[in-house]
């Protein structure tokens, strides 16, 4: 193990702007740690086990965890009405009558917007520089409290039916915090304490190790996530010693809540699940996996479980940009490649895409489950893969691979919205619209597709 994750851990530092990584690894209840680079640029300062991090997003399971507790105690139902739990009216938080509940609210289905005051961001780009945004965002947000925040709530209108398309929503998670501190008569920082903090004796924020500093694509110094209203969905802080035995308590899936917040509750496990914000699917060979991703200003991070294998993995960085949270999760998938062995069916699938320069990519597939009857190809999977060889410079196998995609889900939109955008980035414009339609067709939500039919000039 430490051969395998020094050499990739260093390969992942060797990646344009990474400045510090730390990789915290959980097999067979042993913990392991490996740190890279620095905790700030220009320092010798190489973190520790002990060193806190912005964990981003993976704070909503969490906070859906407390929900799990919630549920068992039986002081809220996961069908629940959200609007039950509010102060005053919300009429605009139902679509034709179908209203939230607080399982939407945890498995991402709730078509809540991203993120309150709407807009913020964008407002902002239009008169700074982009490396200057999030500390201007940080200052105006300094003052937004819970209060604000439920004004700003009525304003929020649904697109389609609770429960139907998933969507990233911090909005969803930071609602739910304020409604179990409503049932519970406990600040969300009191009930994290009470409920994982305590029991799994997690340090969190107070850390022992030196506070690692985060920084943009660009090298820039980021603002820490200081903003209230963002905790619950994005802000919380764990050290790589607090997120393994986090993983460990998740593994051992002793706890009924544990049991409950792994329980997929949209989509098929086969193929693609949420459960309790928790990412579900299979591995190539069949096994299961959970795994979750964030990132904020100045960091990125990604974790994963197996639970058959009893492995867990999370990988900590403090620089974010667009790409830097696909490449921890391709270095953890490469980890445990080199670990466990590359399944065979995978292995026969790389070499008849290698050797056919990956044309008639679905050809290969047939062919090689013909000898593999295992192989298992989920669409966020492939997709994973294609945007990998994107980013290590080989377009046309990237292309091949969404070709793929859409030939294995025809009816996944998302398929259809990658194909289209590598279509674009290699001005293959005709392509590009045509695919971005076919994806527009099977999620007339899919902003994305209709704002870069937009700027293709098409209708």
């Amino acid at each position: 193990m430490d051969t395998v994750v020094q050499r990739l851990g260093n390969a992942f530092m060797q990646q344009p702007a990474r400045v510090g990584l730390s990789i915290g690894i959980t097999q067979n209840g042993r913990a392991y740690f490996y740190h890279f680079g620095t905790t700030e640029k220009g320092k010798s300062q190489v973190a520790t086990q002990n060193t806190p991090y912005e964990i981003g997003s993976i704070s909503k399971t969490f906070t859906s965890l407390l929900l799990a507790h919630a549920v068992l105690e039986k002081r809220v139902s996961l069908n629940d009405d959200i609007r039950k739990y509010l102060p005053g009216a919300y009429p605009n938080l139902a679509f034709q009558g179908k209203p939230i509940t607080l399982k939407h609210l945890a498995n991402t289905t709730s078509r809540l917007p991203n993120n309150l005051p709407k807009n913020l961001l964008e407002g902002l780009l239009q008169h700074a520089s982009t490396d200057s945004v999030p500390l201007l965002a940080v200052k105006r947000m300094r003052g937004y409290t819970k209060q604000n925040f439920l004004a700003d709530l009525h304003q929020a209108r649904l697109d389609t039916f609770p429960g139907l398309l998933p969507r990233h929503s911090n909005v969803a998670s930071q609602l739910l915090a304020y409604m179990l501190e409503s049932v519970y008569q406990a600040s969300y920082a009191d009930l994290l304490v009470r409920y994982i903090d305590q029991p799994l004796h997690l340090t969190g924020s107070a850390g022992t190790g030196p506070k690692s500093t985060g920084y943009d694509g660009n090298g820039h110094h980021m603002p820490y996530d200081a903003i209230e209203t963002s905790r619950a969905s994005g802000g919380l802080q764990y050290s790589p010693a607090d997120m393994v035995k986090y993983l460990q308590y998740q593994l051992a899936a002793s706890d009924k809540a544990v049991a409950l917040v792994q329980q997929p509750t949209w989509g098929r496990p086969d193929a693609e699940a949420i459960a309790f914000n928790w990412n579900l699917d299979q591995t190539v060979d069949g096994k299961r996996r959970l795994q979750h991703s964030g990132g904020t200003f100045g960091y990125a991070s990604y974790c994963e479980l197996y639970p058959q294998l009893q492995f867990g993995i999370v990988l900590l960085a403090n620089e974010s940009d667009p790409n830097t949270q696909a490449a921890l999760q391709a270095t953890a998938w490469q980890i445990v490649d080199a670990l466990y062995g590359v399944p065979p069916a995978l292995q026969a699938l790389r070499a008849g895409l290698a050797a056919s320069q990956y044309r008639q990519a679905a050809a290969v597939v047939t062919a090689v489950k013909k000898k593999h009857p295992e192989l298992h190809l989920t669409e966020a999977y492939v997709n994973t893969w294609g945007y990998t060889l994107l980013q290590q410079g080989q377009p046309k196998a990237a292309l091949e691979l969404f070709k793929l995609n859409v030939s294995l889900y025809p009816h996944a939109w998302n398929a259809y919205d990658s194909l289209a955008e590598t279509y674009e980035s290699a001005d293959d414009k005709p392509q590009a619209i045509e695919n971005y339609r076919r994806s527009l067709a099977l999620n007339p939500r899919n902003a994305n597709a209709a704002e870069h039919l937009r700027k293709l000039g098409a209708k």
